[in-house]
């Protein structure tokens, strides 16, 4: 059995996302698509524990899953760690290995980044046990090939997103004219982001925004946040009709008042709330939906 070294031990929470627009604004001769973004992190959370080994080993167990279904064996997270171990030949100093274990509460095939938010935590904390002193631009060429999503969490603050994920521009959200709580629907129903992404029907020439354009917009529009959404979300089309609860969850917003928007690929839709928002008093959702109220991490 290998030794875990108690004083050796990391806990950390990984946040969800909320893609505020998402824009294709083409596709690379190797397949991947170019895009635009402002990234957001809300405070919706998993929670990993990372205990440091003496055996060269990535195990993992799950402490909780609120998924509804069972993880991979080999998820993201164990992905993270693997692919740290072989970058920095870990494993020949000491055989040094890693026990994660996860508590796993954002749901998967939703568009919140939950995979990828555990990717990069993985990275910062592993990079941090097994002392492999690598920076954070190192640690995002290395979170890229796990997963586009993953270098966003790694900076651990809000961005403004380009490329294929890898361009990240630090954003303070706080300081633009942006609500800070959320209401978050996520349908028992998932998403997959290659059937997204693989579709004929996908819009892949959106006009390129920039960020001036982006916070020159919020304070135009300050008074008019909870119902005028910047740009779009060019996955949503193609998700509505491959997830038919996606329509639903935007009709429900509809009764609220609200304009609801597909976060990422999808499933999960959202819509900004003003403060007093009250949830009791909106209408029941079927059985098996969750409906949460997030609020927006500050810096």
């Amino acid at each position: 059995m290998p030794t875990h070294i108690s004083q050796k031990t990391i806990t950390r929470q990984a946040p969800a996302k909320l893609n505020l627009f998402l824009h294709i604004t083409g596709r690379r001769e190797d397949g991947y698509h170019l895009l635009q973004s402002v990234f957001m992190r809300i405070d919706w959370f998993d929670t990993l524990r990372f205990e440091l080994t003496d055996d060269g080993c990535i195990t993992r167990t799950n402490d909780l899953n609120k998924m509804g279904k069972p993880l991979p064996d080999i998820d993201l997270s164990v992905r993270a760690a693997m692919a740290l171990k072989s970058h920095t030949g870990v494993a020949f100093r000491g055989h040094l290995g890693a026990h994660i274990a996860l508590e796993k509460r954002i749901p998967s095939e939703a568009g919140m980044g939950g995979g990828s938010s555990d990717a990069a935590t993985t990275l910062l904390a592993l990079n941090e046990l097994w002392q492999t002193g690598l920076s954070l631009d190192q640690l995002a060429a290395i979170g890229v090939t796990l997963g586009a999503d993953v270098p966003f969490f790694l900076y651990e603050q809000d961005a403004w997103v380009e490329g294929i994920g890898e361009e990240i521009t630090p954003i303070n959200l706080s300081k633009m004219p942006i609500a800070s709580k959320f209401l978050v629907i996520k349908p028992p129903s998932g998403v997959s982001t290659p059937d997204v992404f693989n579709s004929p029907n996908l819009a892949r020439n959106t006009k390129t925004a920039t960020i001036e354009g982006f916070a020159a917009w919020t304070e135009s529009n300050a008074s008019q946040q909870y119902l005028e959404p910047f740009g779009c979300n060019d996955l949503q089309p193609v998700a509505l009709q491959i997830c038919p609860d996606i329509p639903t969850a935007l009709s429900w917003f509809k009764t609220q008042g609200l304009i609801g928007r597909m976060t990422g690929s999808g499933s999960a839709v959202f819509a900004p709330i003003p403060d007093f928002y009250d949830l009791t008093t909106a209408p029941s959702l079927p059985a098996g939906w969750i409906c949460r109220i997030c609020s927006r991490i500050a810096p």
